[in-house]
């Protein structure tokens, strides 16, 4: 185990470490700068002060040894537009909401996908099958933008059920979170489904209803651990994905997260903060896929994660 971590955490260094680097390698092929409106509107020399104050005159290779340094010491610069603010303030100011909002997401995914599926393999070829199947592929199919407008079309402005446009208490989270869950909830219906239904067919599922033991309990206790194994994989992605900030759902429902300051960076080319959210999105990435694989050995012993991970 120690030698396994060991290379774990070196490969999640030199990952974290190369997805930096073609960051500000690609940010800065990009044609202009962040002071493109502004050079038409000042003089020359103001807009030169400026590209100074945040080193946008000096070499690349100057300006990228500044930024690493700065990564090392988990300083991630000053915005650019909002000047009064740095971008690790920036990133805690956003990220609660996107946590709440990507948490509360994920549960709803894993209990109502782990259900369905649950429930489409008990009856297989039946009508909950197809009524499940059919529910998992509008799921899939429906993007979340065009899902949310619904939702506050009928849950906020027709039926006055829900409020949106505001993060004020928990109810305003629920129409976003739906919305983000029922994508994933959908995907993981299918994969639970598609387990199931070989679990059903393994010897030791047949053992165990010869006992005598009831559905509930060869479901619960011996189905469900061994076809969830295809669910932790998808969950690692999933979960980085859902509480660094859903962008489009972020915008849709006014939510001020991480999201927010992405978007309004990229139409500012405010370097710093692109930058920083792009690492810090690929740190949780990183250490989430992490912790999915340890997850795995204890969902299922036969993984060893020792010797190299074999």
């Amino acid at each position: 185990m120690g030698k396994y971590l060991l290379k774990r955490s070196l490969s999640m260094v030199i990952t974290l470490w190369l997805i930096a680097t073609l960051t500000f390698v690609i940010m800065h092929l990009i044609p202009g700068d962040p002071f493109a409106t502004e050079a038409r509107m000042l003089p020359e020399e103001v807009v030169q002060n400026m590209r100074e104050r945040y080193h946008l005159d000096k070499p690349l290779m100057e300006q990228y040894v500044r930024y690493m340094n700065g990564l090392i010491h988990l300083d991630l610069g000053p915005s650019i537009q909002q000047k009064s603010q740095d971008v690790a303030t920036l990133i805690q100011q956003g990220f609660p909401a996107s946590a709440v909002l990507g948490l509360q997401s994920l549960v709803m995914a894993l209990v109502g996908g782990i259900a369905l599926g649950v429930i489409a393999a008990l009856f297989h070829n039946r009508l909950p099958d197809y009524a499940a199947m059919f529910f998992a592929i509008l799921g899939i199919s429906v993007p979340s933008f065009i899902l949310a407008p619904l939702l506050i079309k009928y849950f906020a402005v027709k039926w006055e059920l829900l409020p949106v446009a505001s993060w004020d208490g928990w109810e305003y989270s629920l129409l976003p979170s739906v919305a983000l869950a029922i994508g994933p909830l959908a995907i993981i219906a299918r994969f639970v489904r598609t387990s199931m239904i070989e679990v059903f067919d393994q010897d030791y599922m047949s053992t165990a209803e010869a006992k005598g033991l009831s559905t509930f309990h060869i479901v619960v206790r011996h189905g469900i651990r061994n076809a969830i194994l295809p669910v932790i994989t998808f969950i690692g992605p999933l979960f980085a994905n859902l509480i660094t900030g859903t962008f489009v759902i972020e915008k849709i429902f006014a939510i001020p997260g991480i999201g927010k300051y992405f978007v309004e960076s990229i139409f500012n080319r405010d370097y710093p903060v692109i930058l920083g959210t792009s690492v810090f999105y690929s740190a949780v990435l990183i250490l989430t896929l992490f912790f999915t694989d340890i997850l795995y050995r204890f969902v299922d012993p036969r993984i060893k994660l020792a010797n190299g991970g074999e």
